[in-house]
């Protein structure tokens, strides 16, 4: 391996920061590693760590709203207006989704990055998760997933405008942070529990928030950006994302969090 300033081409301004005096940060691969000797790198990789790297580089995100788009209020519009290296994945029809033609427009999206996390809601979740077996996964960094829809209670809600094939239910492989409501029209506690537990994800609950939308009140929401770092302080490690195994006590105590 080449020395620490071969990999930092494409981050100078990283080189010499304060956190280097414990460790080296090395871009490898699409993304940036800690690496120290005889130390256990979770230790190290902070939350005030992971935000200097994310103000010092662009970390690609690609926004994925669900059923309808989002709205100019809508969180996922200010976090796009807010954070320079974001964009939207944009549908050709967002009233009535077909799932190939979404996974086409994600399809386009990655292919134009060297690889970028997600940042999905609602239905725009259940595209993220049907990346379980595609190519395209090998793309995606992590997934921060925010009110996930069942997809059968979301055909109960609005029958006849969805086609997106059956519930996806594979475990993902790539780091995914599943962000939920206690009180989601779209997805019940226990339906909750079945897809975190499937995709094996880490779960964190915000108690009785609706849809997590503007109608719920969330309109800006910097909470989603805490939860977007500890996603990419996840991804840093090189170690598989650990599953979830999740009680309903689980949920009700996290939700103070």
């Amino acid at each position: 391996m080449s020395d620490f300033h071969s990999f930092c081409i494409r981050c100078p301004q990283i080189t010499g920061s304060r956190y280097l005096q414990r460790g080296k940060l090395i871009y490898l691969s699409g993304r940036f590693w800690m690496s120290f000797r005889r130390r256990d790198v979770t230790a190290r990789l902070s939350s005030r760590s992971v935000r200097n790297v994310m103000r010092s580089v662009m970390i690609q995100t690609l926004v994925i709203p669900g059923l309808n788009g989002s709205s100019d209020e809508h969180w996922q519009r200010h976090w796009v207006r807010e954070r320079i290296s974001s964009s939207v994945v944009e549908q050709e029809n967002w009233t009535c989704p077909v799932l190939a033609h979404w996974q086409a427009k994600l399809d386009e999206a990655l292919s134009n990055t060297d690889g970028a996390f997600l940042v999905a809601h609602s239905l725009g979740c259940l595209l993220a998760a049907s990346y379980a077996g595609r190519r395209g996964a090998g793309l995606i960094r992590g997934a921060l997933l925010v009110a996930p829809c069942s997809l059968e209670t979301t055909l109960q809600m609005h029958p006849c405008m969805i086609d997106f094939g059956i519930e996806p239910l594979e475990r993902l492989p790539f780091p995914s942070l599943v962000v939920g409501s206690l009180n989601d029209p779209y997805m019940s506690v226990p339906q909750l529990e079945r897809h975190v537990k499937a995709w094996g994800s880490d779960l964190v609950t915000i108690g009785f928030s609706g849809h997590i939308n503007v109608a719920s009140g969330f309109g800006r929401w910097p909470q989603g950006y805490d939860f977007f770092e500890r996603l990419v302080r996840s991804s840093m490690v090189p170690q598989p994302w650990p599953s979830a195994a999740t009680s309903r006590s689980d949920l009700v105590r996290s939700s103070t969090l």
